[in-house]
C-alpha cells in the first residue's frame, strides 16, 4: 500500500481526504457526526454507534487504569472530570469483549484527541515550505508536545510529504523514534502532534562548543543505529538524515525524528528519486544520479554524523553537488576502477574531470575517535552502497564493546537509559572550534541544495 500510494503526488492530490481517513482511523479519533469530507452524516439506524458512556451500568468499577488500558492510553493521560463517572456506566462485557476500531474512535474523541482545542500553542519553533512547527502543551497530560502544522491549500490538498510521514510513523514505534500522538484533521490544516524533545544534534552542538563528550557520542551514534535498524528491518529508508532531524532530550535520549522524506521499500524497484538527502550528508552514488538504492542510502549520512559528533564540524559542506564530490574525494580518494568498479562509465563522474586524489588517514581528521571508532567510520563511508556496514552489524561493533551486552536485547520501546549502567556524561562548554581550512563552511549546515 506504502509503495502505491508513494509513486504519484498527482494521486495524492485526489485522494487526499480519502487517503487520511483510510490511513490514520487508528491514530485520529474523528467526530461520528462527521463524514470523510467534513460534512454532517445524514443519520443512518445501520450504522449509529453508541458511545460507550451510554451502555447501561453494570455491577464492575471502572478504574483510570482499566480506561489507559482498554484504550491503550499513556499511563499519565488526565481523563477529563465528568469521564471516568460517566465511563463507569460501562459494563465487564465491553472489557471482555474486543473493542471496534470506530468505538474507539468515539471514545478518544470524547475524552479530546483528535481536536485542536485539547491542544495549547506556546512558542513557534520553526517554519518551512508546508509546515509550522509550534512548542505546545497538552491539557490531557500538561505534557509538552510539538505541534506540526501543516497547511492545506483547497485544490493540492495535503502535501505528500506530510502524507508519507503520517503513513510511516503511525506504524513505527521505537524508543529512538519521534512518537506521533495523535492528528487533527481540519478543513485548513493538518496538524500533527509530537513528544516533545529540548534540542536537536545541531543545537546540542552549538550549546558543548562543538565538543561532545566522547562517551556521549557513543551513546548518541548507538541510539541512531537503534532506531533505524528497526527501520531498515521495516524497509523503511529514512533517507534524511542530518543533524537537525536527529532530536535529543534532557535524559540524552536520541530519536529520528522528520520522516517527510522517507519510503517504504516494500517490493523491488528502481523509480526512487536521487533528488533526497540533504547535501553535506548525502552518498556519493546518489550525487552521480544512481536511483536505484535500499537501506544504505543512510549509513553514509550516518557516518558523517559521527564524524561530526567526533569534530565539532561537517564532514563534507559542499555547497553544489561537484564541491560536495570533491570533498569527498579529497579525503577518501578519486575512484578508480579498482576501488569503484564501473566508476568510469558514469557520464556525470567523467564530465567533472577529478583530481587524482589519494585517500588520506582517516585517524588524522578524529584525533579524539579511538581506533575502533576510526575503524567503524570508514565502513560508513564506503563509496558502493552495498560495501556499506548495516544499522543491525553496526550496533555488534566492538567500538560499543564497553556499553555492555545488555544493551543489545531491549524491546524496542524501551530506552537505553533504563539501564542502571547507561548514563550520560555531562558536558562541557568549550570555545566553539576552529573551522578545518579544507572544510570551510560555505552555506548554513543542514542546507539542501539541488
Amino acid at each position: 500500500a506504502h509503495t502505491g500510494l508513494n509513486h504519484s503526488t498527482k494521486f495524492f492530490v485526489g485522494y487526499n481526504k480519502l487517503f487520511i481517513i483510510l490511513f490514520i482511523t487508528d491514530i485520529v479519533p474523528e467526530d461520528v457526526r462527521m463524514s470523510s469530507d467534513g460534512e454532517s452524516d445524514p443519520a443512518s439506524s445501520s450504522d449509529d454507534v453508541q458511545s460507550p458512556v451510554c451502555v447501561r451500568l453494570r455491577n464492575k468499577k471502572i478504574s483510570t487504569e482499566d480506561i489507559n488500558k482498554r484504550l491503550s492510553l499513556p499511563a499519565d493521560i488526565r481523563l477529563p472530570d465528568d469521564y471516568l463517572e460517566k465511563f463507569n456506566v460501562i459494563g465487564p462485557t465491553l472489557f471482555e469483549q474486543p473493542i471496534s476500531r470506530r468505538l474507539r474512535r468515539v471514545s478518544l474523541s470524547e475524552i479530546g484527541f483528535g481536536k485542536l482545542e485539547t491542544y495549547v500553542k506556546l512558542d513557534k519553533l520553526g517554519e518551512g515550505t508546508y509546515a509550522t512547527v509550534y512548542k505546545g502543551r497538552s491539557k490531557l497530560t500538561e505534557n509538552l508536545v510539538a505541534l506540526k502544522e501543516i497547511r492545506l491549500e483547497h485544490e493540492e490538498g495535503a502535501p505528500c510529504t506530510a502524507i508519507r510521514e503520517v503513513s510511516l510513523l503511525k506504524d513505527l514505534k521505537h524508543a529512538n523514534i519521534v512518537t506521533l500522538h495523535d492528528i487533527i484533521h481540519t478543513q485548513k490544516s493538518l496538524t500533527l502532534v509530537f513528544e516533545y524533545l529540548d534540542k536537536d544534534m545541531k543545537q546540542y552542538l552549538d550549546d558543548c562548543g562543538n565538543m561532545i563528550h566522547d562517551h556521549n557520542v557513543k551513546l548518541f551514534l548507538f541510539q541512531l543505529l537503534r532506531g533505524l535498524s528497526y527501520c531498515h528491518r521495516r524497509k523503511v529508508l529514512h533517507r534524511d538524515l542530518k543533524p537537525q532531524n536527529l532530536l535529543i532530550n534532557e535524559r540524552g535520549e536520541l530519536k529520528l525524528a522528520d520522516f517527510g522524506l522517507a519510503r517504504a521499500k516494500s517490493i523491488p524497484t528502481k523509480t526512487y528519486s536521487n533528488e533526497v538527502v540533504t547535501l553535506w550528508y548525502r552518498p556519493p552514488d546518489i550525487l552521480l544520479g544512481s536511483t536505484d538504492y535500499s537501506t544504505h542510502i543512510d549509513m553514509w549520512g550516518v557516518g558523517c554524523i559521527f564524524y561530526e559528533m567526533a569534530t565539532g564540524r561537517p564532514l563534507f559542506p559542499g555547497s553544489t553537488v561537484e564541491e560536495e564530490l570533491h570533498f569527498i574525494f579529497k579525503l577518501l580518494g578519486t575512484p578508480t576502477e579498482q576501488s569503484w568498479p564501473g566508476i568510469s562509465s558514469n557520464e556525470e563522474f567523467m564530465t567533472y574531470n577529478y583530481p587524482q586524489y589519494r585517500a588520506e588517514t582517516l585517524s588524522n581528521h578524529t584525533p579524539r575517535l579511538s581506533s575502533e571508532g576510526v575503524e567503524l567510520l570508514s565502513k560508513f563511508l564506503q563509496f558502493e552502497g552495498r560495501k556499506r556496514i548495516s544499522a543491525e552489524e553496526s550496533m555488534k561493533h566492538h567500538y560499543f564493546t564497553n556499553l555492555g551486552n545488555r544493551v543489545m536485547s531491549l524491546p524496542d520501546t524501551m530506552s537505553i537509559f533504563s539501564l542502571p549502567e547507561i548514563h550520560l556524561e555531562k558536558e562541557t562548554t568549550r570555545p566553539t572550534a576552529t573551522p578545518d581550512p579544507g572544510n570551510t563552511q560555505t552555506v548554513e549546515p543542514g542546507k539542501t541544495h539541488t
